[in-house]
């Protein structure tokens, strides 16, 4: 009996995914995080007018969501200065991302990124058979003028650019991005993550025509709004572009409960407001903590903080599994030199006491690993 076949393209692939998640390394552990500061969850929770309506909207589970996410697209482009027709609503960025790249890449299309950025991206770049360039980062920051000569250097179709930028918290300097337009070779597009565009100042934040077709911005409910567990996100930009989704998404995907969470968390400026200012307090606390311990944070525009340990990938490494083995979980940046530092969420009051309680003794321990083994 003849058994299924892949495609070619996707037999060559690599069974992997682009992160092992908290859940995982408690399973492989047999017991729980007690401090959960890896995956830049918004740890401050959601509106509680989004869990009211969340919860409402779960009584009418039985039906579909709205395929056409209306009323969600329409509050979004009043609150972009736009039309609905320029937004764009799907599975969290990682599924609009996927979707943007089947649009555009085919086998052997170039893509250009930079080394150590968001690994989803490439996920899907590698997925659909693009060929991923890489430049790499400078002074902690994705070097724009480097990914723009790259792209032409290589005829690039795409230059993904998250700003603020995961993993290292830092962003862009006012007008980098509208300037960088200017320079990007014909046909290419820039995808612009703008996850954790709430935390930053506003006076960063691009200022583009949302009909240029020379750009495309993503963003999601996923970390102001503390709504990761929901998968919703949007895209803003030009019609023609933002219309093609239409071709490839799954209308269904974004479903009933989510919509009208979304909806409810766009309405609470209150809260939000009170969110971004934990944040920022926890951002302190983070830095604080390093000081305390002899090491340097890096600025951040995010709801994390990268911490360097002060050594190398081995060092930042050993430190990650020291913290874990004190029930504390969080993640570092996979390239070097951005490897040198741990990456840690904000976190609540009690989550950040307990960090800076077993922090000193992590590091002790993280250091004389590495010290045993040369």
């Amino acid at each position: 009996m003849a058994g299924f076949r892949l495609a070619p393209l996707v037999e060559g692939l690599p069974r992997a995914i682009p992160f092992v998640g908290p859940e995982t390394l408690e399973r492989r552990r047999g017991r729980p995080f007690r401090c959960r500061l890896g995956a830049n969850e918004n740890a401050f929770g959601p509106s509680p007018a989004a869990l009211h309506a969340m919860t409402h909207a779960a009584f009418d589970v039985w039906k579909y969501g709205d395929p056409e996410n209306h009323a969600l697209r329409e509050r979004l482009a009043a609150q972009l200065g736009c039309r609905r027709g320029n937004v764009v609503v799907g599975e969290g960025i990682d599924g609009l991302l996927g979707l943007l790249v089947r649009m555009t890449i085919g086998p052997g299309d170039a893509v250009v990124t930079s080394a150590g950025a968001y690994p989803t991206f490439n996920y899907h770049v590698t997925g659909f058979g693009g060929v991923i360039h890489t430049v790499p980062y400078r002074d902690d920051h994705e070097d724009l003028d480097a990914l723009v000569e790259k792209a032409h250097e290589v005829g690039a179709r795409l230059v993904y650019l998250a700003n603020p930028d995961n993993p290292m918290g830092t962003v862009q300097k006012p007008g980098a991005v509208e300037a960088a337009l200017e320079r990007l070779p014909d046909g290419a597009l820039l995808v612009l993550d703008e996850a954790y565009v709430e935390f930053a100042d506003p006076a960063v934040v691009p200022d583009t025509d949302i009909e240029d077709p020379r750009i495309i911005r993503l963003r999601t409910f996923s970390k102001a709004h503390a709504m990761a567990g929901a998968r919703i996100g949007y895209a803003f930009g030009a019609e023609s572009l933002i219309g093609s989704f239409d071709r490839v998404r799954n209308h269904f995907g974004v479903n009933r409960i989510a919509q009208e969470g979304a909806l409810a968390a766009l309405d609470d400026a209150d809260w939000l407001a009170e969110t971004l200012a934990k944040v920022a307090e926890a951002r302190k606390a983070l830095t604080a903590i390093a000081a305390d311990n002899g090491l340097t944070a890096v600025p951040s525009s995010t709801n994390f903080v990268a911490i360097d340990c002060g050594g190398d990938g081995r060092l930042a490494r050993a430190m990650v599994a020291a913290l874990a083995d004190r029930d504390v979980f969080v993640r570092m940046p996979a390239v070097a030199p951005l490897d040198r530092c741990i990456r840690v969420s904000a976190g609540r009051h009690a989550d950040l006491a307990y960090l800076a309680e077993v922090f000193p003794k992590a590091l002790g321990a993280a250091r004389t690993a590495v010290a045993a083994h040369g």
